[in-house]
């Protein structure tokens, strides 16, 4: 709950009750980490077996990488460490503050596809097997996929805005052509965003008759969205490591198929060299099927609290509430 709300209901200055509860009611004056909070936080106490290692901005865009026990499921015991910037050398150099005889117990840690994460744990981390977030690959195909929509968005607006120009010289007001759907060429392309993240089961009915309408004017989306939807199949369909690399095998040659034939396919190209690069640790989902939702779950409560307490103002005392709650 906000001070100021509690200041309220007691008829105090919030400020007041703010400055009491930081310097006399809680344990803020003795916490043994004051001295070096605005660099890293280490909770030696709070490691497991299983991990998960991620970034994220606390304040002014400022970022810190974030390490969090997934059995503590984001609650008390969930904080390992929280270390000021992403540099690999700089936070290995943190983490090797730990004791050896912890950090060789870590079995599994969940990432995204940076590299400097990748380090960071090969590093710190020795026993863990690394295990690239099934989420941030299926982003990365998605974004794929939406590039080519924006490339076709863009060139809608600009023949719209030449279109407008050549009325205004005429003299006449411009009305774009519509589809069947009641869209313009710009509209069908804006609105459609959604529903190629989604597969077919999920579109609501408005959704069909927008993707049909899609699919007809831009043939190489309707291409697009099955090459996305035929990685996505690789993770629900899969249940075993050999199955995965398999399917993962057979996408390859079809995204190299469809980019021979076309080039508004080389985003696609990008993103199969890049899961090409980290597949082995892409694969080892199908080991435990971990990903790192509790770590994207407890950079959203970070940013909730953060929220909640109106931003940071006192970076020190900001980070003592975090780890009261969290370490």
């Amino acid at each position: 709950m906000e001070i100021s709300r509690i200041a309220a209901w007691n008829l105090l200055h919030p400020e007041v009750l703010q400055k009491q509860y930081k310097n006399y009611l809680s344990d803020f004056p003795t916490w043994d980490q004051k001295d070096h909070c605005l660099t890293y936080l280490l909770f030696p106490e709070n490691l497991g077996a299983r991990l998960s290692i991620d970034e994220t901005a606390l304040s002014n865009g400022e970022l810190y990488t974030i390490i969090t026990n997934k059995d503590a499921r984001g609650r008390k015991g969930a904080l390992v460490a929280m270390i000021k910037g992403t540099k690999a050398s700089v936070v290995s150099e943190v983490l090797m503050k730990l004791p050896v005889s912890e950090r060789m117990k870590v079995l599994e840690v969940t990432l995204d596809m940076a590299n400097t994460m990748d380090w960071i744990v090969r590093e710190s981390f020795p026993n863990a097997q690394k295990v690239t977030d099934r989420f941030h690959v299926q982003k990365l195909v998605s974004e794929a996929l939406q590039e080519i929509r924006i490339k076709e968005r863009w060139k809608a607006m600009e023949e719209e805005s030449e279109a407008v120009e050549a009325c205004k010289k005429k003299g006449i007001s411009y009305k774009p052509p519509l589809y069947s759907n009641g869209d313009s060429k710009k509209q069908l392309l804006a609105r459609s965003r959604y529903l190629l993240f989604k597969p077919r089961s999920k579109w609501k009915e408005s959704q069909k008759q927008r993707a049909g309408v899609l699919f007809t004017a831009y043939p190489e989306l309707e291409e697009g969205y099955r090459l996305s939807m035929m990685f996505r199949s690789f993770y629900e369909h899969s249940r075993t490591r050999e199955e995965g690399k398999k399917q993962l095998e057979q996408w390859y040659e079809k995204v190299e198929e469809k980019r021979k034939k076309n080039d508004a396919f080389k985003p696609f190209q990008t993103a199969a060299s890049s899961v090409k690069a980290h597949e082995g640790t892409i694969l080892n989902y199908f080991h435990e099927r971990a990903t790192n939702a509790s770590a994207e779950s407890f950079n959203a409560k970070l940013k909730g609290f953060r929220a909640l307490v109106r931003g940071v103002s006192d970076m020190k005392f900001f980070l003592f509430r975090v780890t009261t709650f969290f370490a």
